[in-house]
């Protein structure tokens, strides 16, 4: 795992949760960065598109900051994510934002090892399946855990937060 260390995957060491890292060569012409994970890793890691979890940072009308992991295939339902942590709505949050506080760029940003810690919810699905992958805190760089792990490590609400 040489030239793999993030703040995420320090996390994982430190709370003795066991993963594995997959790296791909980023485009940087890619537009898309959670299909561009798809793109390298399912066929070639023999998992499914919706094995492959996206970070997306949302702000509530307060300004209020708050991460939300789901599938790649889908899209968030910002509605569902709201009355599950008991706002009245939410909407994505912009790129200096989510950047700024959680210390990844855009395309990077992992949900575990955060500069700030910020009110998780991991989509129900990814406790359907043994193991799933999220951003390591790199673009080209995932992580591959059990998916109570991800929860218990970032202190996530578990909800159905995506959809069609």
């Amino acid at each position: 795992m040489a030239g793999t260390a993030t703040p995420a995957t320090t996390a994982l060491k430190k709370r003795g949760v066991e993963f594995l890292v997959h790296t791909y060569d980023h485009d940087p012409g890619a537009h898309s960065f959670g299909d561009e994970a798809v793109d390298e890793l399912s066929d070639a890691l023999g998992v499914s598109p919706a094995q492959i979890f996206k970070t997306l940072i949302v702000r509530a009308p307060d300004g209020t900051l708050a991460v939300a992991v789901l599938p790649v295939p889908f899209r968030l339902s910002t509605k569902t994510f709201a009355a599950t942590v008991g706002w009245a709505k939410v909407v994505m949050a912009d790129r200096i934002e989510a950047e700024r506080s959680t210390g990844y760029v855009l395309g990077g940003i992992s949900p575990v090892g955060q500069r700030k810690t910020l009110r998780t919810v991991v989509d129900e699905s990814a406790l359907e399946w043994p193991r799933v992958l999220c951003s390591g805190g790199r673009r080209g760089l995932e992580i591959d855990l059990d998916p109570r792990d991800l929860v218990r490590v970032t202190d996530a609400l578990v909800g159905a937060i995506a959809t069609h």
